[in-house]
């Protein structure tokens, strides 16, 4: 079995790495399981930076407080994500994007968080999962992107 060891996107060589996977993708690239076309799953990843990034103050329900510190690690640990897991509504990009500005979007969202690392990502509550570390969130995020350029080859 192949080791999978979960890198942090805050970290300078995992950013530009990451930059350039994303700018590996093409508009024909073939995904390898799932629904989504290419320029959808950037939009969804950006998705993803919608959280730590918001000024919003996000709040928890109850249910998630009890659950929440449970599940949490799964989306930094050292486990990849299984393929075709579901998704959360909020994360569907129903209509087809125009690949380029997807992927702009996409690289520019990755820049912001990179260079916003310290004021406004640490300690970023997930409405679900809690309160989260700047290196949590550079994990969690690099996690979801790396599932999603594995599914498309890159």
């Amino acid at each position: 079995m192949e080791t999978y060891t979960v890198k942090n996107l805050l970290k300078e060589s995992v950013y530009i790495e990451t930059l350039n996977r994303v700018e590996k993708l093409r508009p024909d690239s073939a995904r390898k399981w799932g629904t989504m076309s290419v320029g959808q799953m950037m939009l969804h990843c950006v998705e993803g930076f919608r959280i730590p990034l918001s000024e919003k103050r996000y709040h928890r329900k109850l249910f998630f407080y009890l659950i929440g510190w449970y599940y949490a690690p799964l989306l930094y640990n050292d486990q990849p994500w299984k393929q075709n897991m579901r998704t959360g509504k909020n994360f569907i990009i129903q209509k087809e994007p125009d690949f380029d500005q997807a992927r702009l979007k996409l690289l520019s969202t990755i820049q912001t968080f990179y260079q916003n690392r310290a004021s406004r990502v640490h300690n970023k509550i997930h409405p679900l999962f809690g309160k989260f570390s700047s290196e949590q969130w550079g994990r969690n995020l690099w996690k979801h992107l790396d599932h999603h350029l594995r599914q498309f080859g890159v």
